[in-house]
C-alpha cells in the first residue's frame, strides 16, 4: 500500500517544512491546490450540498475536537454557508458505522467521508454508496472497496519519525538496547504502514525484544501488553517504547511508573493530544507526532467538495499522490507531511498552528517543567 509516486517526495519535502506546517507550505510540496477558481465553464457550482462525515470513535481525542469541528467549518466557508455535514460517530464499532453509513446512503447525502473503524468491513457500505451513486472519499484510515480519493497524513513517514526519534535518543550504543513495539490495530491499515516505517529505521539498529499488536487501539489493552513485555524483557532492561499512538502512550508510561523506575525509557506518541504534549514537556514521552489537523481536515473538505461540484482539475490538484489498498490499485491521494514534537519545538507546532494555548499546557502541575523549556506566556 505504499504510495508509487509522489511518496518520496513528499517526504524530502517535509524535510524542508518548518515545524509549524502551513498551506503555503504544501502547496510548495504539491499537495494542496493553489486556487478556488472553477475548472472549465461547464463546472457546476451547487453550494447546497451535504456531506457525510463518519468518524470512528472518541478515545482518540482528536476526532470530536478537531476533526469535525474543522470540516463542518471548512465546507461552509467553501459553499457559502449553505453546504451541510451530517455527522456521525461509531464509538469503536464497525457495526454501528455500517448502520450510519446506510443511514447516510438513504438519506442520498452528496458526498461521504468516512474514517473506517475497520477497514474491511466497511467495504460492502462503500459498493453500496457507488451503486447509489455517492462517492466515497476515505479520510485518515484507507477503507476497503471502490474508493474516490484517501486523505491522509504520510502514515510510513509517521513510523519513520517515531523510529529515527528512538535510534536518537538511545545514541550510539542502540544496537544493543531492547526496546518494546507497541503497535496499533492490526484491522487499521495504518498500523502496518506506521510499523514498516519504524521498522525501516528500528530493524538492525535496535533490539527488538518485545512486539504486540493492539486492540481497536485501547489504552487498557496497552497496558496489558506493556505489563507482559515487563515480565518478559525485564523493567530495567527495557530501554525505550516504540507506542504508535498517545493513547497508547499514556497507559505504557502509567505501567512503567508503577514498575518502579527510577527513569523512565523514551517512549514514542501520535496525534499531540493535548495530555501527551503536557508529558512530552515534563519529560515523561519523548515524543509525539504532531500531524496537522487543520491541513488533513480541510483538504478533505475541499476534496468533498471538488468532487460534487465536478471540478475536475481541483480535485486533481488536491490528490497529487496515488495509493492502493488490497482491493483497488491507483487510489487518488492527498498526503500531508508530519512533524516531530518534541520538549524543543512546542512553541512552533501546536501553539503556532493554534491548536492549544500556553494556558492549556501549563497547567499548575507543569509549571515548572513549562519554566524550565522557556513556555511561558
Amino acid at each position: 500500500m505504499k504510495p508509487r509516486t509522489t511518496a518520496a517526495a513528499a517526504r524530502r519535502c517535509a524535510l524542508l517544512l518548518t515545524a509549524s506546517l502551513t498551506a503555503l507550505s504544501l502547496t510548495a510540496c504539491g499537495a494542496l491546490g493553489s486556487g478556488d477558481n472553477d475548472d472549465s465553464a461547464d463546472a457546476r457550482v451547487d453550494y447546497d450540498i451535504t456531506v457525510g462525515l463518519l468518524l470512528p470513535d472518541r478515545d482518540t481525542a482528536r476526532f470530536e475536537q478537531f476533526d469535525y469541528p474543522l470540516i463542518k467549518e471548512r465546507i461552509a466557508s467553501q459553499t457559502n454557508k449553505q453546504g451541510e455535514v451530517v455527522y456521525a460517530n461509531a464509538d469503536g464499532s464497525k457495526e454501528k458505522q455500517s448502520e450510519q453509513f446506510r443511514q447516510m446512503i438513504g438519506r442520498k447525502v452528496d458526498v461521504i467521508l468516512v474514517d473506517a473503524v475497520d477497514a474491511s468491513a466497511v467495504a460492502p457500505d462503500v459498493r453500496l454508496a457507488k451503486r447509489a451513486g455517492i462517492p466515497v472519499i476515505a479520510y485518515d484510515r484507507l477503507a476497503e472497496g471502490p474508493i474516490d480519493a484517501y486523505v491522509s497524513h504520510d502514515n510510513e513517514l509517521v513510523g519513520q519519525v517515531q523510529g529515527r526519534a528512538l535510534v536518537n535518543a538511545l545514541g550510539e550504543k542502540a544496537q544493543n538496547k531492547k526496546v518494546v513495539m507497541m503497535n496499533g490495530e492490526p484491522a487499521d491499515p495504518n498500523t502496518a504502514l506506521f510499523k514498516k516505517g519504524a521498522l525501516d529505521e528500528l530493524d538492525g539498529a535496535v533490539d527488538i525484544a518485545a512486539s504486540y499488536d493492539t486492540r481497536k487501539w485501547l489504552p487498557e489493552v496497552a497496558a496489558e501488553n506493556m505489563r507482559k513485555a515487563l515480565k518478559k524483557v525485564g523493567a530495567g532492561n527495557v530501554a525505550a517504547v516504540y507506542s504508535a499512538n498517545d493513547g497508547m502512550a499514556g497507559a505504557v508510561i502509567e505501567e512503567l511508573q508503577q514498575a518502579g523506575l527510577s527513569e523512565l525509557p523514551p517512549v514514542t506518541g501520535q496525534d499531540a493530544d493535548l495530555e501527551a504534549v503536557r508529558r512530552v514537556v515534563s519529560g515523561t514521552q519523548y515524543m509525539t507526532v504532531y500531524k496537522s489537523f487543520l491541513l488533513e481536515a480541510t483538504g478533505a473538505a475541499d476534496m468533498a467538495v471538488a468532487k460534487v461540484q465536478d471540478r475536475a482539475i481541483q480535485f486533481d490538484a488536491l490528490a497529487q499522490d496515488v495509493i492502493d489498498s488490497r482491493s483497488r490499485k491507483g487510489i487518488p491521494a492527498m498526503l500531508v507531511p508530519v512533524v516531530a514534537l518534541t520538549r524543543e519545538n512546542i512553541e512552533d507546532t501546536v501553539i503556532a498552528d493554534g491548536v492549544y494555548t500556553v494556558k492549556d499546557i501549563c497547567t499548575p502541575a507543569h509549571a515548572d517543567d513549562c519554566a524550565e523549556i522557556g513556555l511561558t506566556g
